[in-house]
């Protein structure tokens, strides 16, 4: 897959773990359902707050792109939903850690509530050449 991130001096400079835009020339485009912090194991929303929360969103989006043979380098745009703009600086510190270099474009926002009492939902476009058949 080609990916190129593309960014102006014209527009405000990314100030975390995205890009401004991605541009990608691939043969076949992913879109993930938003994903919460469900442990896949006991059906449950996982207990510990944001951190764990994220953590679990983050291992259940990771579970889904390995599916097809991808990973966190195939995503090209990611929406985060928090319930809390309080949460965005932690939330930020472990998405960073997914994606070292090269990041998505993405939007973060608050809204009222999300399913179950969530504290985060992510959802994710992703894009590759070649699938696991």
């Amino acid at each position: 897959m080609d990916k190129t991130i593309i960014s102006s001096n014209n527009a405000p400079k990314a100030t975390g773990p995205f890009s401004q835009a991605v541009l990608h020339s691939s043969k076949y485009n992913l879109e993930l359902s938003g994903q919460i912090g469900i442990n896949p194991e006991s059906g449950s929303l996982t207990e510990g707050g944001i951190t764990a929360e994220t953590e679990q969103t983050l291992n259940n989006i990771e579970a889904v792109l390995s599916e097809v043979g991808w990973g966190f380098e195939n995503i090209i745009k990611c929406r985060i939903y928090l319930a809390e703009m309080k949460n965005y600086a932690v939330v930020n510190e472990l998405y960073a850690k997914k994606f070292p270099i090269n990041p998505p474009s993405r939007i973060a926002l608050a809204v009222k509530d999300l399913p179950l009492g969530a504290l985060v939902e992510i959802e994710c476009v992703a894009a590759g050449d070649e699938i696991k058949e």
